[in-house]
């Protein structure tokens, strides 16, 4: 059986919108068309950087150069290479031939927040999303936990490469202090939940534990990977949430990783937070509670979680039920109009879709805060926000007139889910561009 409806739901909810004609392929089972993409490893959308650039960076912090004026010296690469990935990866989402696992790759990315609001992250931003996240996509949450704890981008972001025991031997002998950031944030952000039972004798326990895991600096191999420092560790038996780590050295922040990605608190906090994301902003708890059972019984297999995602009956029965982030926004535009395909105009096309996330507040890796980029429409429909869209739409319109016939779009991308009065007004446009402006702003194509 045929259901564009439900090919709609499938091309938007799990992915960033239908190219023309996917409609038609995905319509005889758009389930299976989402589960088959699970079945394949995900790909790198961007080249990394080396984190060897960082090497400057740590010079500069020796120099005692102000946050602003490390934020000035690397304006330059900002501007050329954090902006260039930036943009190759809007591009590479919306061309992807898997384009679910480049929403979960881009879910779980933001779950783990790290931001370019702390400058010494910029070298290490889009190398973060492709080796501490998009290689676990499909893999056990517990793995990608580690991953994420470990990498130079997380830790330098919370701060914990410079985190000293107070009772090491460094930190006996330089005075140096504990840092929490990276324990709190594992804990209210990453795993239990802020609800998840644990006080903050938990957190300054974590903070211990996690204590010696750093990153190299200028002249310690390669600047910016991962480094054990013994040193800094704090000795001594820990306590987290009831158990005890004694195991000395880094196998002490590995364990209480395993045993946070185990807890039945981050089971029910990460199958919150799905829902939220693909199903409602406020989702029913039988959803919740079906994804946390998976995850739970599963062992934090995050395909098993996803598969059971597509099944969830309230995506099914009720689409358009979230709002677009201004990323899906501009992913979708590229997507449905096939722009990121034209591969001539590759660079064009990448400053393009960076300019729509700047003008609309949502550049990539570029959160206000650890807890990464809200997801709930209260966040991104404010009567600022909506004109700034309009606007945004408008202008798109008019770059796009000539390049597509708006009915046409309406139909291949919206019209299954679309209303009457929508696809009229489309269709009686006065001019190509107006009927492209009214699409790209309609609230069936700002929803999905």
């Amino acid at each position: 059986m045929v259901d564009l409806k439900a090919a709609a739901i499938a091309a938007n909810r799990f992915g960033f919108g239908a190219k023309p004609g996917e409609l038609g392929d995905i319509a005889p089972d758009p389930r299976s068309w989402l589960k088959a993409q699970l079945a394949r490893p995900t790909q790198r959308a961007v080249e990394m950087r080396s984190p060897s650039k960082l090497a400057a960076f740590f010079q500069a912090q020796k120099e005692k150069k102000t946050d602003i004026e490390l934020a000035k010296m690397f304006k330059q690469q900002l501007r050329e290479d954090f902006k260039a990935e930036a943009a190759q990866r809007t591009i590479a989402a919306a061309a992807s031939p898997t384009p679910f696992l480049e929403r979960l790759t881009q879910f779980w990315s933001n779950h783990f927040t790290v931001s370019i609001q702390r400058p010494v992250v910029i070298p290490v931003a889009i190398g973060f999303e492709n080796e501490a996240v998009r290689p676990h996509v499909m893999g056990r949450f517990r793995d990608m936990l580690r991953a994420v704890a470990q990498h130079p981008a997380m830790l330098l972001y919370l701060d914990n490469a410079v985190s000293v025991g107070p009772d090491s031997l460094a930190g006996r002998i330089k005075d140096k202090g504990l840092n929490e950031n990276l324990a709190r944030e594992l804990l209210e952000l990453h795993t239990v939940g802020v609800d998840g039972g644990y006080t903050q004798g938990d957190v300054t326990e974590f903070a211990k534990i996690l204590t010696g895991w750093s990153i190299n600096r200028a002249g310690e191999g390669e600047p910016g990977t991962f480094r054990w420092r013994p040193m800094i560790h704090e000795p001594g038996e820990k306590s987290l949430l009831g158990k005890r780590y004694n195991q000395g050295g880094m196998e002490e922040g590995l364990a209480a990783l395993d045993d946070l990605a185990a807890r039945p608190e981050t089971a029910r906090h990460i199958a919150t937070k799905l829902a939220r994301h693909f199903v409602a902003d406020q989702p029913p708890d039988h959803a919740v509670s079906k994804l946390a059972a998976v995850f739970r019984e599963s062992g934090g297999d995050l395909r098993e979680t996803s598969l059971a995602l597509v099944d969830l009956e309230p995506i099914w029965s009720q689409p358009l039920t979230k709002v677009k982030t201004p990323n899906d926004l501009v992913t979708s535009v590229y997507r449905t109009f096939s722009l990121a395909d034209q591969k001539a105009e590759d660079g064009k096309m990448g400053e393009g879709a960076l300019a729509g996330l700047y003008l609309m507040g949502q550049v990539p890796f570029n959160a206000p805060s650890p807890a990464g980029w809200p997801d709930t429409a209260q966040a991104w429909v404010a009567p600022e926000s909506m004109m700034t869209r309009i606007e945004w739409a408008m202008a798109a319109g008019k770059k796009l007139d000539g390049h597509a016939d708006p009915r046409d779009i309406a139909r291949s991308a919206i019209q299954p889910v679309a209303s009457d009065r929508t696809m009229f007004h489309i269709d009686n446009a006065p001019s190509p561009a107006e009927g492209l402006a009214l699409l790209i702003a309609s609230p069936e194509f700002q929803r999905r």
